[in-house]
């Protein structure tokens, strides 16, 4: 095998929240006193950090709304989120080809680990995950490569034997800025061509496709 680890982005990589993340996103912006968004408009947030999806959503860059906004939206999602989230039917079977190829995996999101942890616990897949670095556990969201490097500090690899996946610019650009090699998966909002201008061992359709 040509890499020891592989990280995975969660949303739209490893699985689906589009319902808990736009009843969420929908009940911060009604607290705030904003009309509700349409579910594409949230749909193409998803990957971002939630101060950023607040100025995407409304236009608004002050940075205490958008802690605001994050306060509401985890308000919302510790009540739905886990119950509205699935992994993608070929996950798991991804995930058990590693495990059994001794080939370690970490996850590394937006979400709190706490949610990663519950949604892995529902869906009988934490035992294929070792490490889980979550928007809670680094002081700058992604594309900073803070999450990537703790990962590889903490299991002693070179970036060239880590191999990070996602679905997103930001996950492409969070594998640039941590200088590992990078699979871009479009089962998510991001395109083929989108991600025309950034390295990577390839551009998937779906984790079934990555060849490891």
């Amino acid at each position: 095998m040509q890499y020891k680890a592989v990280i995975f982005d969660f949303d739209y990589t490893l699985g689906d929240s589009t319902n808990g993340i736009i009843l969420s996103a929908n009940y911060a912006l009604e607290k705030m006193g904003y009309k509700q968004a349409e579910r594409e408009r949230i749909r193409k947030t998803i990957g971002l950090s939630l101060p950023e999806t607040y100025v995407a959503l409304t236009g608004d860059k002050k940075p205490e709304k958008g802690e605001e906004f994050r306060s509401y939206f985890v308000e919302k999602a510790d009540e739905i989120m886990t119950d509205n989230s699935e992994l993608y039917p070929d996950a798991k079977k991804v995930l058990d080809f590693l495990k059994q190829n001794g080939i370690k995996v970490a996850v590394v999101t937006t979400k709190f680990d706490y949610r990663i942890e519950g949604i892995l616990e529902k869906c009988h897949a934490k035992e294929y995950v070792e490490m889980i670095v979550g928007g809670n556990n680094v002081a700058n969201p992604k594309p900073d490569p803070e999450g990537v490097l703790k990962v590889l500090k903490e299991w002693n690899l070179d970036k060239s034997e880590v191999l990070y996946v996602g679905d997103s610019l930001v996950d492409a650009k969070t594998a640039e800025c941590a200088g590992v090699p990078f699979a871009g998966v479009t089962t998510g909002t991001t395109t083929v061509e989108d991600f025309r201008d950034y390295n990577s061992i390839g551009i998937f359709q779906n984790l079934s496709e990555l060849k490891f």
